[in-house]
């Protein structure tokens, strides 16, 4: 079994979101448009898998792709699947985690809820969350939709961002703290 953290994620909104494939995808508009926890599995540059989760407010579309990974569990696998010796490029990109992980287009429209091969867990949350602009985007780049592990190695892109949240704020707002 290969297992790893989440520790990059962009999110892609409604038609109105000129770099979702809700704006110009027919089949990506209606992918993001069902219920929620849904995988929603694409080709990119011919070449690359792409993982995405179907999640949006009632009534309108959207998605998250899981940019990067940290892996946890499986690595002798996933350096294998991926051909690499360094841990930190195994998963540090959508492309490497699909290949990483072995999630094919097969896997498009499987039900999180209820597959038994691929799922997510709660885990402890990072540190500091950092949010910046979509990674490789022309359209709508504006938006700042990519969220971040601040304190990770394995994302795919820079590191630089704003601070979206901190884990000593999460615990105040929680009613924790010191």
């Amino acid at each position: 079994m290969a297992s790893g953290r989440i520790v990059e994620t962009e999110a892609y909104l409604d038609s109105g979101d000129l770099a979702s494939h809700a704006a110009w995808s027919r089949r990506g508009r209606e992918t993001m448009k069902q219920e929620s926890g849904l995988v929603y599995m694409f080709r990119c540059y011919g070449i690359h898998a792409m993982f995405n989760i179907v999640a949006r407010e009632s009534g309108s579309a959207g998605a998250v792709l899981i940019r990067a990974l940290e892996p946890t569990a499986g690595v002798e696998q996933m350096l294998k699947r991926r051909g690499v010796e360094n841990p930190r490029q195994i998963a540090s990109g959508p492309g490497k985690l699909c290949q990483a992980m072995g999630l094919t287009l097969d896997d498009h429209l499987a039900d999180l809820v209820t597959n038994t091969a691929i799922w997510i867990e709660t885990g402890s949350a990072p540190d500091v969350i950092l949010k910046s602009a979509r990674v490789g985007i022309t359209r709508s780049a504006e938006l700042p939709l990519r969220f971040f592990d601040g304190m990770s190695q394995h994302v795919s892109g820079s590191r630089r961002g704003i601070v979206w949240e901190q884990a000593a704020t999460r615990a105040a707002d929680a009613g924790g703290g010191r």
